[in-house]
This record gives structure tokens, C-alpha cells and sequence, in this order.
């Protein structure tokens, strides 16, 4: 028996920050929150600077200019917030 695995790669359509969680809404609906503290550089950033999200790599990532943080969508969704 042959099996095909298709992944779907999960992309943001909106990221914004509420009550120090970073929230992002994906193409398909989904939400996802997580607390900025969970990531080293987001946890020193002030909330000017956590509210300057940008969605890059159509989607896939998420970048913080001020920052010079970038997080990948797919990391995320498995844990892993930056070092």
C-alpha cells in the first residue's frame, strides 16, 4: 500500500497584539495566541515595539523590525518561540 503525505503549510493573513499575547489569524480561519514572554526578545520589547508585527514570506513568518525578531508560523504552531 502507498501512502502520500501532503502538507499544508499554515500562513498568517493577520498578526496583532492583545494584552501582551501576540495573536495571529491564519488563511484558514484558525487563531493562535501566544504570551510575547514566551520568546526572549519579545519578552524586553515595550508594547510600541511588540505591536510592529509584520507578516513576511507570504505569510509564513512573522518579523519585528525594532526588534530584528522573526518567527516562522510553523514554529509556532509547534512550540518554539526563538531562543
Amino acid at each position: 500500500m502507498k501512502y502520500s503525505s501532503v502538507e499544508h503549510q499554515a500562513r498568517a493573513k493577520k498578526a496583532w497584539v492583545e494584552g501582551g499575547w501576540v495573536c495571529v489569524r491564519l488563511e484558514d480561519d484558525r487563531e493562535l495566541r501566544f504570551p510575547a514572554a514566551k520568546s526572549r526578545r519579545l519578552r524586553a520589547a515595550t508594547s510600541e515595539q511588540l505591536r510592529q508585527i509584520e507578516i513576511i514570506c507570504n505569510g509564513e513568518g512573522l518579523h519585528w523590525p525594532q526588534l530584528d525578531e522573526d518567527l516562522s508560523v510553523q514554529g509556532i504552531l509547534e512550540g518554539r518561540f526563538g531562543s
